[in-house]
């Protein structure tokens, strides 16, 4: 259980540091919705859809008109015990909270939506990635094994790995994690986070074994100072494949094509001016297209689950 939590809190460190930092340059309105990036992506906030001390959100397309958003517990609340919850919506704007706990001992879920009808969630737990089975999205089963563990061939030491994304790409499930490295960050001066996350990446024909293919995106420069977390694989217009993830300034992506990802592009922030570590980033990003709109949720640290469209 301790690991479980030790495992999430990283968002919750860091958010205590930089609040402090920021009330020395900046007043804000706890109560107002993040404003968008100037990108040329044009991200619009709408505001919370799910309110609460929730994050880690992950969104899944049921069909017939159908979505549910799957989001944690924060590790700070009392009684945290890795809880899944979910909720249910016709149009990706207005939530209905769905009764019970989806799982628990998990953070950090990743759900696929299986060729069988089944849905696959995984999700980090003990230093490792795991997943359960579930026929109807509600009720869910663990598999047994381990599909990533801290084992590299990129000559990291890693204490822990998580927040992992599958998407199946071609013939291949494709898997993004952070790998968590027990050090700070210290070429690019003081930066909240003791820990230090690259991503990494893994491919499985069967989406249970996974073949480890060392680094995706390095954290280790001046732009990110050591900090990438909370990946999302989309399947993105024109057949292209996206990596959605978040660093100390927002929301960033890179395309996956060959093999390969591409360099990030800054998509959505909340950065002003020449902060460095602005208060609260959006985290964990989730997306999905929604009667033609791409819908992207992401969390905010005490708030809940926020959304923006991209206009």
């Amino acid at each position: 259980m301790l690991i479980v939590i030790l495992a999430a809190i990283g968002f919750v460190g860091w958010y205590v540091y930089d609040k402090n930092q920021d009330k020395e340059t900046t007043t804000s309105n706890s109560s107002a919705s993040p404003a968008a990036a100037t990108s040329a992506d044009k991200w619009q906030a709408t505001g919370l859809v799910v309110v609460g001390n929730y994050a880690d959100a992950d969104v899944v397309d049921l069909g017939s008109g159908r979505y549910r958003l799957y989001y944690s517990l924060e590790p700070e609340v009392t009684g945290f015990n890795g809880q899944v919850y979910s909720a249910l919506s016709s149009d990706g704007e207005n939530w209905t909270p769905e009764e019970g706990t989806r799982i628990e001992q998990a953070t950090f879920p990743s759900v696929l939506k299986l060729p069988d009808g089944k849905f696959r969630m995984y999700y980090q737990n003990s230093n490792a990635i795991k997943s359960a089975v579930s026929s109807d999205g509600l009720t869910w089963n663990n598999e047994s094994g381990t599909r990533i563990d801290t084992a590299n061939s990129s000559g990291l030491t890693l204490t822990n790995v998580g927040a992992p994304t599958v998407a199946k790409i071609g013939d291949k499930y494709v898997m993004v994690y952070f790998g968590a490295i027990n050090e700070k960050y210290s070429a690019a001066g003081m930066v909240p986070n003791n820990e230090t996350h690259p991503l990494l990446w893994a491919t499985s024909t069967d989406g249970l074994t996974f073949d480890k293919q060392g680094l995706a995106l390095d954290s280790r420069n001046s732009v990110f100072k050591g900090w990438m977390d909370g990946p999302e694989l989309v399947a993105w217009d024109g057949n292209e494949n996206r990596l959605y993830f978040w660093g100390y300034k927002g929301i960033y992506y890179s395309v996956f094509a060959d093999d390969k990802f591409s360099e990030p592009q800054l998509t959505y922030s909340t950065a002003t001016g020449s902060q460095e570590f602005p208060e609260n980033p959006p985290g964990d990003p989730t997306l999905l297209k929604i009667n033609g709109v791409w819908n992207m949720y992401y969390g905010g640290h005490q708030k809940g689950i926020y959304r923006a469209l991209l206009r």
